[in-house]
């Protein structure tokens, strides 16, 4: 199976092409690809596939690094819409693909930067998923013998958001799984910790569900200013700066859908064996 490996501010992928070439992502399979030891490495394993309906492009699809997959992943999105133009695939400057919770729109912009439509925010509860009985900017959020203040938004995954006031000493290796796998997230969550530094301008470190601490997470970076305006500490446009880079993210409010803008790179090209007993006894030769 051919692969492009790439990464967007330090997120990295491995982008199978599911259109020229049959590709097998069982779940034991994403899992050893993603091995930074056995395998390639990376966060997230995409697959770009031929669309199912009328006005997409293609269809995406995101897989964590536990092998399950996951609707949205915003610096995904980004190195799906390079990969595509760069494999010939479509010579398209803007482009429309399908995902698990809809479509996104990705634009090529004149300086090699994409813009993402990342959809309107989901706010109310059920639609998140979060165990609450009304829709709220915050929340009340209880582990391990601790209460903290949360938002809670869905950006066709779920995100908990909380504020720190020092991104660079919050708890995230600690804290993160916790909230993670709280119950009151019933399909978890990404975790994001969030310092305002003025109201242009936040520092971002992400707690991803299936991955652990990554350079960066486009959605929750969308979530993080939404949260953010919602609390009234922010503008409609704002610099996210994570441990990987910066993001531009603008969102006018309620009704609206959240704007992504940032880089995405190819960092090689390979290829893997098609079935994983063919990995194994490589790795065992």
């Amino acid at each position: 199976m051919h692969f492009t490996k790439m990464q967007g501010l330090g997120n990295d992928f491995v982008v199978f092409d599911g259109i020229r070439q049959p590709v097998d992502l069982q779940p034991e399979v994403i899992r050893a690809i993603a091995d930074r030891h056995f395998g390639v490495g990376c966060d997230q394993v995409l697959l770009v596939e031929t669309a199912t309906s009328p006005g997409s492009d293609f269809r995406y699809r995101i897989f964590n690094a536990d092998g399950g997959e996951v609707a949205q992943c915003g610096n995904g999105a980004r190195c799906c819409a390079v990969f595509v133009r760069r494999a010939g695939l479509t010579d398209k400057g803007v482009i429309t693909v399908e995902t698990l919770t809809g479509r996104l729109t990705l634009q090529h912009r004149s300086n090699g930067e994409i813009t993402v439509d990342m959809g309107i925010p989901q706010l109310a509860p059920a639609d998140i998923p979060f165990r609450a009985s009304e829709v709220s900017s915050e929340y009340l959020l209880s582990t391990g013998g601790d209460t903290l203040r949360i938002a809670a938004i869905g950006m066709g995954n779920p995100h908990a958001l909380l504020r720190v006031p020092n991104v660079a000493e919050a708890p995230v290796a600690t804290l993160g799984p916790r909230i993670e796998t709280h119950p009151d997230f019933p399909e978890r969550c990404n975790v994001g910790f969030l310092e305002v530094r003025d109201r242009g301008h936040i520092h971002l470190r992400v707690w991803e569900r299936g991955a652990g601490e990554t350079l960066a997470c486009g959605s929750n970076a969308c979530a993080a200013v939404v949260a953010g305006i919602r609390w009234g500490e922010l503008d409609h446009t704002v610099a996210v700066t994570l441990p990987g880079g910066i993001l531009q993210i603008e969102w006018a409010g309620l009704g609206q859908a959240v704007r992504m803008t940032g880089p995405a790179r190819v960092v090689f090209d390979g290829v893997w064996p098609l079935s994983e007993a063919d990995c194994t006894s490589r790795r065992e030769a």
